[in-house]
């Protein structure tokens, strides 16, 4: 298995100050060139993955590579603990985990101010492409093979289940995976402290790209 890291810009960070869709464009760049050196990189797949707003990325890919016709240019996505419903500073009753597991290790409240860094003018507040959780199923169908792995004890968990089920009913090969006991991304923010668990994650990760 070949790893290809994007080093993309984001709304804050050592790159400055560029938000959405700065941080998707130069995913999708990576993107091309992965695909056009598949043969010098000795790859015949391509799975896309993202944790957090790397997750939130990862799934828009599949949807900007479906809108701009490259989606025979990612054969999986792979989104861990995503960021996705920019519903953070108005907490949404369907989301039922944003209240239940606000401040384990992640507060709904610094979520809300990311969202404004990556958004600043909210001029994208229902644009999938910023926010995948605002796909409809026309934008989902066809899509290719997804999982989605959450944590029991991360604010954004709801969100990452029901981006599932919004898959599944689109037709969309997917399935998901709770992280029993972890707070948002801990499988691999603290592999040092969870060995067993990060390599839990790695395992599928791996065996989802090999069953492609």
């Amino acid at each position: 298995m070949v790893v290809v890291g994007v080093e993309f810009r984001n709304g804050a960070g050592k790159l400055g100050n560029h938000p959405f869709p700065a941080g998707l464009n130069d995913c999708m760049s990576g993107l091309q060139w992965t695909f056009d050196n598949k043969t010098e990189l000795g790859i015949s797949r391509i799975v896309v993955s993202g944790e957090s707003g790397g997750g939130n990325l990862s799934l828009a890919m599949s949807l900007k590579a479906k809108k701009d016709d490259k989606l025979a240019q990612i054969d999986g996505t792979y989104a861990l603990c995503p960021y996705i419903s920019n519903a953070w500073a108005h907490k949404i009753p369907e989301l039922p985990s944003l209240y239940e597991n606000d401040d384990y290790f992640l507060s709904c409240s610094a979520m809300g101010m990311m969202a404004v860094a990556y958004d600043p003018d909210h001029e994208n507040d229902q644009n999938p492409l910023c926010w995948p959780y605002h796909a409809n199923r026309e934008e989902l169908e066809g899509l290719p093979p997804h999982v989605i792995s959450v944590n029991e004890l991360d604010p954004l968990r709801d969100e990452g289940l029901a981006y599932f089920r919004m898959l599944s009913a689109a037709g969309v090969p997917v399935y998901s995976r709770t992280v029993n006991g972890t707070a948002h991304g801990a499988d691999v923010i603290f592999r040092g402290a969870l060995p067993d668990v990060f390599a839990a994650t790695v395992r599928d990760l791996k065996g989802f790209a090999d069953s492609l």
